[in-house]
C-alpha cells in the first residue's frame, strides 16, 4: 500500500534534521580537536620543543617573610632586610668544582665558605640551592647575571637577613635565627619542608625560638623552567606563602636601653614589671652580647670569647638565674605568720646577735643584735634573729605555700629560653632529692631566704608585684601578634587578709624612707614617686665559727666568686603601686649598697618617662647623679658607671 505523500515528507525533514545535528556534533569535536592540536603542536610548541631539548620543569620552595617584633609603641626590635646571595644547584650545575672555579674568577669567594658550602651540598638533595656567597654585592650579582650561560645551575638570589637595631639591648629577650642544624631536625618528629633548604634560619633562643611557629609562617612555591644547562628559562607559574606574624612585646625600648646601660660593669640582672597588668616592661641581664653576630654563624673566635668569660654574657640572668633570694624572703616568711594568726605586729623578740637552735648558733647580721624589736622594725632594720623565731612557729611547709602563692617555686609562662623554676623547699622535697629527713636548721636558714631557697630576678618582680596589688599578677612579655592583643596578666585577688598586706607595705616603706631602714640612702624624695622595698644579700660561702671569732673577712677583700650577692626589690609609687622592679647584682656584696642604687634609678626611669628630674633624688646626691646621667646618654664609655662605684 502505497503511503500518502506527507507521511514521506515528514520523515524526510525528521532524518535530515537529525542528520544535521549529528554532523554538527562531529564538526564541533574535530573542530575543538583541531583547536587542541593548534594549541599543543603551535602555541606551546616551544615549550614542549626545550622540553623534548632536555628541559626540566623544578619546583622550588620561596621561603616567606619573617615576622618581625616590635616594641609595645611600635619600634622595630628584629626586622629584614634585602640580602643577595649566589646559590647553586647540584643537580644542574654538573660539574660543581668546574663550576665553582668559574664563579671565583667572576665574584671574590671566601676559601672557608666554599669549603662548609661543599660540605653542604654533599649532605643535601641534589635538587636543593645551597649558597656559595652570602651579603654580595649588587655590582657581584649582576656580573653572575651576565655570565649566567657559563655557570650552569648558578643562580643569583635577593633574599631577606634578620637584623637586630638595638644590638645587645635586647640580645636575652630576643635571641637571635641562625641557619637549620642537623640537632634541629633531630628533635622534630616531621620537620616542615622549609626547614630542608640549607641556610634556611630559624629561632635558636629566646623570642625568636620561642615564638617560631606564628614567626616563621607558611612557604610557597614556584615552578620554573630550567634548559639542559640548569639555566631557569622561565618561571611558570608562582604561589606565594603566607608571611610570619608580626608581635609586639610589652617591653619599653627606651627605658630597657636604660635599664642595661646602668647595669653596665656589672655581672647582674634587672626585671621592671606593670603592677597592673603583669607586662614587663624591661627584662634586662648583663653582660649581654650582640645577637647580630649569630645571624648567619658566628666565629670561634668571637663565641670562645664569650663562653670563656665569667661573667656568662650568654645567660640571661634575669630568668634563667637562681639565687637565694636573702632578705628579700623576709616578707613572705612575716605574711606566713601574720595570715595564720601567729604573731601580731606589735609582738616583740629579743634579737642579741644569735638565736640557740637544736645546739647550733644562728647569727644576725649585726653582730651586736638589734635589741626588742617588733614586725615593722624588724624589717626596716632587716633583723635574722626576728624571723628566726617565727620560722620556729609557722614551719616550712607554710613558709613555703606562702612563698608558691607569692609566684616563687613556679616557672612563669614567658617565651625566653631556660626560664627557671627556682625552689621553694618542703620535707618531703629534702628527703625524695637528697634522701635526708628535714631538720629545724633548715627552716631557720629558709625563713630568711638562704638554705636551699632559691628564686630567680622574675620570680622576685612577681613577688613584689603581689605584694603591691594584692593580686595574682603574672609576667606578660607578648603584647599582641598580628595586632591581636594577648590576655592580661592582671590576674584577681589572692584572698589575702588586706590589714596584713598594708603592714607588709608599711614596713617596706620604712626600709628606703627611715633614717634606719637599711635602703634609706636609695630613697626618692619625690612624694609622687616614693617607693617601698627590701634590701637582700645572700651569702655564697660559709663562715666558719674560727672566721667569726677573728672577724668576718669584708667582702670587698674576697675574690669575686666568694661575695656576696646583693638584691633589692621594691614597688612606687608607694600609695598608688604602679611598677615593681628586682635588682640582683651577681658578687656584688651588700643589697643597699649595690642593688638598691641601681633599682631605686631605674624605678625613677620608669615612673618619669624618660630621664628624671634631679629634684627627685637626695640634695647630697644630685651632684654625681647628674654626672652618671651625663655618662649614661653616652658621652662618655659606660664602663666607668657601676653599682659598686656608686655604694
Amino acid at each position: 500500500m502505497k503511503r500518502p505523500r506527507i507521511d514521506v515528507e515528514a520523515n524526510h525533514k525528521l532524518i535530515s534534521r537529525r542528520a544535521a545535528i549529528l554532523g554538527g556534533v562531529q564538526l564541533a569535536f574535530v573542530g575543538a580537536l583541531g583547536a587542541r592540536m593548534q594549541f599543543l603542536q603551535v602555541d606551546q610548541a616551544d615549550q614542549f620543543r626545550l622540553l623534548a631539548e632536555e628541559n626540566r620543569i623544578n619546583i622550588r620552595i620561596i621561603p616567606p617573610a619573617r615576622g618581625e617584633i616590635f616594641d609595645r609603641n611600635g619600634v622595630a626590635l628584629a626586622r629584614n632586610v634585602p640580602s643577595y646571595r649566589i646559590v647553586i644547584v647540584r643537580e644542574d650545575a654538573g660539574d660543581v668544582e668546574e663550576v665553582v672555579s668559574r664563579l671565583g674568577k667572576i665574584v671574590p669567594l671566601d676559601e672557608d665558605e666554599v669549603e662548609r658550602a661543599m660540605a653542604e651540598m654533599k649532605r643535601s638533595a641534589p635538587f636543593l640551592p645551597i649558597t656559595f656567597a652570602d651579603e654580595v654585592t649588587w655590582d657581584d650579582l649582576s656580573r653572575v647575571s651576565v655570565n649566567a650561560p657559563a655557570l650552569p645551575g648558578v643562580t643569583p638570589e635577593v633574599g631577606l637577613s634578620r637584623v637586630y637595631p638595638f644590638g645587645s639591648d635586647y640580645a636575652h629577650v630576643l635571641g637571635y635565627v641562625g641557619p637549620v642544624s642537623d640537632y634541629d631536625l633531630d628533635k622534630l618528629e616531621d620537620p616542615d619542608q622549609l626547614l630542608r633548604i640549607p641556610r634556611f634560619q630559624i629561632g635558636k633562643v629566646g623570642v625568636e625560638a620561642k615564638a617560631e611557629g606564628p614567626l616563621r609562617g607558611k612557604g610557597g612555591a614556584k615552578r620554573v623552567e630550567v634548559n639542559a644547562t640548569g639555566r631557569v628559562m622561565r618561571e611558570l607559574d608562582r604561589r606565594e606563602g603566607t608571611a610570619g606574624s608580626d608581635l609586639q612585646l610589652t617591653i619599653d625600648s627606651k627605658l630597657q636601653s636604660y635599664v642595661q646601660a646602668r647595669l653596665n660593669g656589672e655581672s647582674a640582672s634587672a626585671v621592671i614589671m606593670d603592677v597592673t597588668s603583669g607586662d614587663l616592661l624591661s627584662i634586662a641581664s648583663a653582660p649581654t652580647f650582640d645577637p647580630n653576630l649569630f645571624v648567619r654563624g658566628i666565629s670561634t673566635a668571637d663565641y670562645s670569647a664569650l663562653t670563656e668569660n665569667k661573667y656568662r654574657p650568654l645567660a640571661s640572668k634575669s630568668v634563667q638565674g637562681t639565687y637565694p633570694p636573702g632578705s628579700t624572703f623576709k616578707m613572705i616568711t612575716a605574711m606566713a605568720a601574720l595570715e595564720e594568726g601567729l604573731i601580731g605586729p606589735d609582738e616583740t623578740v629579743y634579737c642579741p646577735g644569735h638565736l640557740e637552735v637544736a645546739g647550733r648558733r644562728f647569727h644576725c647580721w649585726k653582730r651586736a643584735g638589734h635589741g626588742w624589736v617588733d614586725l615593722q622594725n624588724s624589717l626596716k632594720q632587716s633583723c635574722d634573729v626576728y624571723y628566726y623565731d617565727l620560722a620556729l612557729k609557722v614551719g616550712i611547709e607554710k613558709i613555703t605555700a606562702m612563698a608558691n602563692r607569692f609566684g616563687l617555686g613556679e616557672r612563669h609562662d614567658v617565651p625566653m629560653s631556660a626560664v627557671a623554676q627556682g625552689l621553694t623547699p618542703t620535707k618531703a622535697w629534702k628527703a625524695s632529692t637528697h634522701g635526708q629527713d628535714w631538720v629545724i636548721g633548715d627552716t631557720v636558714n629558709a625563713s630568711i631566704g638562704q638554705g636551699y631557697m632559691l628564686a630567680s630576678p622574675l620570680q622576685l618582680a612577681v613577688m613584689a608585684a603581689r605584694l603591691a596589688s594584692g593580686n595574682t599578677v603574672t609576667p606578660r612579655l607578648i603584647k599582641s601578634i598580628d595586632g591581636i592583643e594577648q590576655p592580661s596578666g592582671g590576674g584577681v585577688s589572692m584572698g589575702m587578709n588586706e590589714n596584713n598586706l598594708r603592714k607588709m607595705r608599711r614596713a617596706m616603706f620604712e626600709v628606703v624612707n627611715d633614717r634606719r631602714g637599711t635602703a634609706y640612702g636609695s630613697r626618692i624624695i619625690d612624694d609622687a614617686m616614693r617607693m617601698a622595698g627590701k634590701t637582700g644579700t645572700s651569702q655564697v660561702r660559709n663562715i666558719t665559727a674560727a672566721e667569726r671569732r677573728a672577724g668576718v673577712i669584708r667582702n670587698e677583700d674576697l675574690p669575686w666568686e666568694r661575695r656576696d650577692h646583693a638584691l633589692f626589690v621594691n614597688f612606687a609609687p608607694y600609695d598608688n603601686p604602679k611598677y615593681a622592679v628586682a635588682v640582683v647584682v651577681e658578687h656584688g656584696g651588700g643589697g643597699s649598697k649595690a642593688a638598691a642604687p641601681i633599682a631605686r634609678d631605674v624605678t625613677l626611669q620608669a615612673l618619669s618617662g624618660g630621664e628624671p628630674s634631679l629634684e627627685a633624688y637626695p640634695t647630697k646626691d644630685r651632684d654625681r647623679i647628674k654626672e652618671q646621667q651625663r655618662v649614661l646618654r653616652g658621652i662618655e664609655p659606660l664602663a666607668n658607671v657601676t653599682g659598686k662605684d656608686q655604694a
